[in-house]
């Protein structure tokens, strides 16, 4: 039996390295756990990793900075756009005084009947964070972040799409839609596989901007990864996705701490199905404790690792 379990990780296009390491650490809290480049194209671009304390499938946001090469994305309809985290249930104001304090503006919002604090990475991309009920991840704390506040991880992913039917059918016919489809005014929601956190898709139903960009370029959000599980589960997944028609799906691709195929749904969200392989992990690498203190190299780039720091701005964590 096939399956999808739950969110594997967020990856997006943000501008400058050390803003994105200060809003990820100093300000949310999160976890530094891995300082790589992006193993695509012949540019070195950063490829940084954060997540809760122990760096859950389902917790970890990664990211490129594209600024220093010039490079800018269009937010728009077609795209993913919203990072949805979870925070334990009754945080919420703490978290709009503490970003406030720290001078990011903050709205409140309500979504299905639901309070969520709406704010934006300093990019330009949208984040929510919505509270969470029973959530057994566990959030880090630093940087003056506490427990009973701390983001315990992934919530899921909002996307703007031009028609919302055309993404709920590929929910239905090949991505593990879960339960019902919700609807409130313009936006949809479901869950995807059979996970009790972070697998929420959130469609808002928007035909007045224009299309968004599907590449790589700051300021966008990239791509949402889903937990396979498995080797043999994720190459079952890829044959019934394709089966039911959606052919357009990458070749496996060894992003060394996990291995991946990718997929783009109807509503033009890049989705990344992830498996964290017996050779992987956020420690093949470096050891638990050590996480994010080293410049991690793939082997096929080692012998380039002066070039390629050489091109890379500093950046302090």
């Amino acid at each position: 039996m096939t399956y999808i379990n739950g969110s594997h990780h967020v990856t997006l296009s943000v501008a400058g390295a050390q803003e994105d390491v200060d809003f990820h650490t100093r300000i949310l809290g999160l976890r530094f756990i891995k300082k790589t480049v992006l193993y695509d194209g012949s540019k070195p671009v950063y490829h940084l990793y954060y997540s809760n304390a122990n760096g859950d499938p389902s917790s970890v946001i990664t990211t490129f900075p594209w600024a220093q090469a010039n490079l800018y994305g269009s937010r728009g309809t077609n795209q993913a756009r919203e990072v949805l985290l979870a925070v334990p249930h009754g945080s919420l104001d703490w978290w709009s005084k503490r970003l406030a304090d720290h001078e990011v503006d903050s709205t409140s919002v309500e979504v299905f009947g639901a309070r969520r604090l709406a704010f934006a990475h300093p990019s330009g991309i949208e984040y929510q964070l919505v509270e969470s009920d029973d959530d057994p991840r566990v959030g880090h704390q630093a940087h003056g972040v506490t427990r009973e506040h701390a983001v315990h991880g992934i919530h899921g992913i909002g996307i703007h799409v031009y028609d919302q039917d055309r993404s709920v059918d590929f929910g239905q016919e090949a991505f593990f839609l879960a339960g019902d489809v919700e609807e409130e005014g313009d936006l949809a929601r479901f869950r995807v596989g059979d996970a009790k956190h972070g697998n929420w898709v959130e469609l808002r139903g928007n035909r007045t901007d224009d299309q968004g960009t599907w590449r790589f370029g700051a300021g966008t959000y990239h791509h949402f990864a889903w937990n396979l599980g498995d080797l043999e589960n994720q190459e079952q997944v890829k044959f019934d996705i394709e089966g039911a028609g959606y052919t357009d799906i990458s070749e496996l691709k060894d992003r060394t701490y996990f291995k991946s195929h990718y997929v783009r749904m109807p509503g033009g969200a890049l989705f990344e199905l992830a498996v964290t392989h017996n050779e992987g992990g956020w420690d093949c690498d470096e050891s638990p404790e050590e996480l994010g203190q080293a410049f991690m190299l793939p082997p096929q780039f080692e012998s380039e690792r002066s070039h390629i720091m050489a091109q890379l701005e500093p950046i302090e964590v």
